[in-house]
């Protein structure tokens, strides 16, 4: 898939805009200029210009675009709607263990359980279970109230996410997979204007190939980031206008999220179960839990998710996981299996104190680049497509009423998302991930999460808001406090090595391109990580990219296997002295997931 969609990346570009044009009566297209980029080449640049762009081709993302289209049809209204997406096709880079609560899908297609094509009904959660884990016991615990999954359907994200991309396409969406943001492209005014997909055929050494050809610049009257967790344009937006510091925001703070879908054995799958447990192999000290999903078709979906927030750099959150797989519940469960596809990804948990200001000149954050997700539901599908639907309605509104040129002005978006049903779910859930961090670690958040969730309601709903203080890379400790962990060996049938999962993920990238991973100082790392931290970013990285190797002087110098990145972010947040920028490969490059 990758190998066929960097073939024909080249031609495609060189013909994405007449043929998108035919398609579009009035689309605009032209050159775009050095200045109306925020760095790039000098040359002249193509141009296409659309009525909104949406960057990413997610849940947020494609609803929105839905969203957008139906307006349209509604109102007789003729606009033109593009949606790029860094995967190689639509879902090839999404991940999540998903029980989705079909709320906010309800409302954009009531009709989607009637659709014999959509993959989503096919598995409804028919029970629900939680648990303390030791090391070798499992004490089952009454499921907390947030965890009620009645109504819910056991799905893959990803492939839900292709078949709302067929939806918005059917609908007149310009939906072009393959193609990353990699720059945003502003106005005279300051106002973004659109984003320039990144150029093909570029060199390791940074010299253009034979098969180089100019990304493009998409330029629209309202850009929607829907890139996901810690969107490398959306970082850029958020910076560039404030829009953390202008909504009192706390820290934003992440989790990695860990994945493998499994296909058991016949007598032991039990369709729409779903599991989650909290406690062993992570410390006390350490938030995380896992899940397991009985699926459609015998497939199992199981991971670990841990928080980045951790202090001690031996942990290896990809070792835990394996280990977690150890315990006899688990075990038992893959017995006879066969493991199928391997991932990883970073989620948002700040929640409600986390969000920044939503809309921007010319555009807004919507989704996981905002950070919408239900920490103590562990659901942020429904959350994330409410917003992008609200988006676009704003946008909708901002551009069949304003002026033309001017940046589209999205600031209802804010007013109708803080109105909303998202709203009161974050809100009211706020306390519970941020009391995990106080001194009594796991048991003093439990014991809190149950006061909050049994006796803190209607009227006796708290009035305080507990604060994330640190951002996630200033809680790492140096190595000297900690003892180095010893984890077991795989045994190659239910836990692997790094190279098998990557395998199992299908990630790659074009071998000879500049790194999308960017050490803003190459020397910090030997300076700093490896004699203080003892060269963490081994271990946080679930996908070995980062790799110290002793070299010709007997020293350890820092290797980056860019090829092997899963686009979890993990080094984006981890990386003790944010030294590390991730940015977008050339379009296609990355995993690619068909059953997350």
């Amino acid at each position: 898939m990758l190998a066929a969609c960097l073939s024909r990346a080249p031609r495609v570009l060189a013909r994405l805009a007449p043929a998108a044009a035919a398609r579009m009566p009035g689309l605009q297209r032209g050159l775009a200029t050095p200045a109306d980029e925020e760095m790039g080449t000098t040359d002249k640049r193509e141009s296409m210009h659309f009525d909104l762009l949406v960057v990413g081709a997610g849940p947020s993302g494609l609803a929105a675009a839905i969203r957008f289209k139906q307006l349209c049809k509604e109102k007789g209204e003729d606009l033109s709607v593009c949606v790029i997406e860094k995967g190689a096709e639509v879902g090839a880079h999404i991940l999540s263990g998903n029980v989705l609560q079909p709320t906010a899908l309800d409302e954009l297609l009531p009709g989607w359980r009637e659709d014999a094509d959509c993959p989503i009904h096919r598995q409804p959660a028919t029970a629900s279970r939680f648990y303390y884990l030791t090391r070798r016991a499992a004490l089952r615990l009454p499921n907390p109230p947030q965890m009620g999954h009645k109504g819910n359907y056991v799905i893959s994200l990803s492939e839900a996410v292709r078949w709302l991309g067929r939806k918005a396409e059917e609908l007149g969406v310009e939906v072009f997979p393959g193609f990353a943001g990699a720059r945003v492209v502003y106005d005279a005014a300051g106002g973004v204007h659109g984003v320039q997909t990144n150029d093909f055929g570029v060199g390791k050494d940074g010299r253009r190939k034979e098969s180089f050809q100019l990304g493009m610049a998409l330029t629209a009257r309202a850009t929607l980031l829907a890139e996901g967790c810690r969107g490398s344009l959306s970082q850029r937006v958020m910076k560039r206008y404030g829009l953390r510091d202008k909504a009192g925001a706390q820290p934003q703070t992440y989790a990695l999220g860990l994945k493998e879908v499994w296909e058991v054995a016949p007598e032991k799958h039990k369709p729409g179960l779903v599991v989650h447990t909290v406690g062993w192999p992570l410390p006390w000290n350490v938030y995380g839990g896992s899940f397991i999903y009985h699926m459609a078709d015998r497939r199992v979906a199981l991971g670990l998710v841990v928080a980045l927030d951790y202090a001690d750099p031996y942990l290896s959150p990809y070792q835990e996981f394996q280990q977690w797989k150890r315990h006899p519940m688990v075990a038992r469960l893959l017995e006879g299996g066969q493991c199928l596809q391997y991932g990883a990804r970073s989620l948002n948990e700040g929640g409600w104190q986390s969000i920044p200001v939503l809309a921007f000149p010319g555009g807004a954050l919507v989704g996981d680049a905002a950070g919408f997700l239900n920490v103590p539901k562990i659901k942020g599908t429904h959350t994330a497509m409410k917003s992008g639907m609200l988006a676009a309605e704003a946008a909708f509104n901002a551009i069949t009423s304003q002026p033309a040129g001017r940046p589209a002005d999205l600031s209802a978006y804010e007013s109708s998302l803080r109105s909303s049903w998202v709203e009161t779910e974050l809100y009211r859930e706020r306390n519970i991930r941020p009391s995990f961090g106080l001194a009594a670690g796991l048991y003093g958040g439990m014991a809190y999460s149950a006061l909050d969730a049994y006796l803190l309601k209607g009227p006796l709903q708290p009035r305080w808001t507990f604060r994330h203080r640190y951002a996630d890379h200033e809680k790492l400790r140096p190595a000297a406090e900690f003892a180095p962990r010893e984890y077991p060996k795989p045994d190659g049938v239910t836990t692997f090595d790094l190279s098998t999962s990557l395998f199992r993920s299908q990630t790659n990238h074009e071998h000879d391109q500049p790194s999308h991973l960017h050490l803003l100082n190459p020397k910090i790392p030997e300076a700093l990580n490896l004699p203080v931290y003892d060269g963490p970013e081994a271990r946080y990285c679930p996908a070995g990219v980062y790799e110290y190797v002793t070299g010709e002087d007997g020293k350890r110098h820092l290797q980056v296997n860019a090829q092997n990145c899963l686009h979890c972010k993990a080094c984006d947040i981890k990386d003790p002295s944010q030294n590390t920028r991730w940015t977008v490969p050339e379009g296609g490059g990355g995993p690619e997931y068909s059953m997350m």
